[in-house]
C-alpha cells in the first residue's frame, strides 16, 4: 500500500511525525510532501530535525499568500505530484490550507482522502479552518475522528461510513515527551524560570492577528496577568510585536523566536498557565494537566473546557488576565482522547478499508 501524505504547518508535522514512524514498523510505502505553507527554519525545518523526520520527497515551496492565491498554488502543484506518484491513499491532517487543497486534488484525480483530524468543528464559518476541515470531510473516503464527539458530529452531518475513532496523535506524542524530560529542563534556565511560576502564550489564528485591534487587546491581557510570560512569536505577528512594543521594559511578556517542539512541551509542562489560539496547544496543555486559557471566543475540542482545564477567554483583556490565575482544577483531565496508540489505530484503519475495498 502506498500513502501520500500532505503536510504544511507545525500541527501537521508533529502528526505526521507520530503516524510516519508507524507506517515504517508497518512497512507501509509513504510519500511525504511538504507544501511549503510554513516555510522558514524556525516553522519548518527545526521540527522535522527535532523530531527525527526524514526530508519530505516532495517540496512544493508555495509559500505565503491570500488563502485564495495559496489554496490555489497548492492544487496546481499537488495535482502533478499525485499523478506522478499513483498513491493508494491521500493523507491530509486537520484544518490548514495544504489540507484543502490535498483533499481537492486528490478526489479531482479520484485518488481515495483519508482525514485524519476529521469531525471537529467550530461551527464558525469565518473560520478559514472551519471551511477547510468541513470540504475536507465531505471529500474524504476515510474519517479518521480524534474522539467520539467528533465522530457523532460527522453522523449529524450525514457521514456515518468508514469512520475510525483513532484518538490524538499530538497528545500521544506530548505525554511520551513530557515523560523523557529531565526534572529541570534548559529551557527554564534560558528564561530564569521557576516550575509553575510563570505563563506561555502562542497567537497565530487569523482572527487575532489581521485585526491590529483584537491583537492589541490580547497583548494588553497578556500585561495584566500577574506572571511573566513567555511568548514564542509567530511570523505573520513579528510586525506587530514590534509596533505595539511587546516586551518593553513596562511589562513582562518575553518575546522569542519559535522554539523547538521538546522545549515548547518543556514550557507547556512546567508552565502556571497556557495561553493560546492554538487547536493543538489546547490538547496538549489539557493532557500535561496544565490550565489552559483560549484566546477565542469557541473551541473544538470541548473536552478541553471540563473540569475548568480550559477556559474560553476571547481577546478580552480582563478575562485573560482574571482567567490566567484562576485556581487549579482538582479533577484530573479525563482521558478523552486516546491511550498511546494512536497512529497504530490510523494505521490499521487503513489497511482495513483496503483490504475491506479488494474484497468487493
Amino acid at each position: 500500500m502506498k500513502v501520500l501524505t500532505i503536510v504544511g504547518a507545525r500541527p501537521q508535522f508533529i502528526k505526521a511525525a507520530v503516524v510516519s514512524a508507524e507506517f515504517v514498523r508497518r512497512d507501509i510505502d509513504e510519500v511525504l510532501v511538504h507544501t511549503g505553507q510554513h516555510y522558514d527554519y524556525e516553522m519548518s525545518q527545526v521540527f522535522f530535525d527535532d523530531l527525527g523526520m526524514r526530508a519530505p520527497d516532495h517540496f512544493l515551496g508555495v509559500g505565503s499568500g491570500s488563502h485564495g492565491e495559496q489554496t490555489g498554488e497548492m492544487l496546481k502543484r499537488l495535482e502533478d505530484v499525485i499523478e506522478r506518484e499513483r498513491p493508494d491513499w491521500v493523507l491530509v491532517y486537520g484544518d490548514t490550507n495544504s489540507t484543502l487543497a490535498g483533499a481537492l486534488a486528490a478526489a479531482k484525480l479520484g485518488v481515495r482522502v483519508a482525514h485524519v483530524e476529521a469531525g471537529l468543528r467550530s461551527f464558525v464559518r469565518t473560520m478559514p479552518e472551519e471551511i477547510n476541515r468541513i470540504v475536507a470531510d465531505h471529500l474524504a473516503t476515510l474519517h479518521l475522528a480524534p474522539t467520539q464527539a467528533a465522530a457523532r458530529q460527522l453522523a449529524r452531518e450525514g457521514i456515518s461510513e468508514h469512520v475510525a475513532v483513532t484518538g490524538d496523535m499530538m497528545v500521544d506524542l506530548a505525554l511520551h515527551t513530557a515523560g523523557e524530560l529531565p526534572p529541570r529542563p534548559a529551557i527554564l534556565d534560558r528564561f530564569e524560570l521557576q516550575s509553575r511560576g510563570y505563563a506561555l502564550a502562542t497567537i497565530h489564528r487569523a482572527a487575532n492577528t489581521d485585526d491590529e485591534a483584537t491583537f492589541s487587546s490580547i497583548v494588553e491581557g497578556l500585561r495584566r496577568t500577574q506572571l511573566p510570560v513567555i511568548f514564542p512569536v509567530h511570523p505573520r505577528t513579528r510586525a506587530l510585536v514590534r509596533r505595539l512594543g511587546v516586551g518593553s521594559a513596562q511589562d513582562r511578556i518575553v518575546p522569542c523566536e519559535p522554539l523547538p517542539y521538546r522545549d515548547i512541551i518543556a514550557l507547556q509542562y512546567h508552565a502556571r498557565v497556557v495561553l493560546t489560539d492554538s487547536g493543538g496547544i489546547q490538547k496538549e496543555a489539557y493532557a500535561l494537566g496544565t490550565p489552559c486559557v483560549t484566546l477565542r471566543d469557541e473551541t473544538e475540542w470541548v473536552e478541553t473546557l471540563e473540569a475548568g482545564w480550559n477556559v474560553l477567554a476571547g481577546s478580552d483583556p480582563d478575562a485573560i488576565a482574571t482567567l490566567a490565575v484562576r485556581a487549579i482544577p482538582e479533577t484530573e483531565p479525563a482521558p478523552h482522547f486516546g491511550d498511546g496508540t494512536t497512529a497504530a489505530r490510523v494505521a490499521d484503519a487503513l489497511l482495513t478499508f483496503a483490504e475491506t475495498a479488494s474484497q468487493r
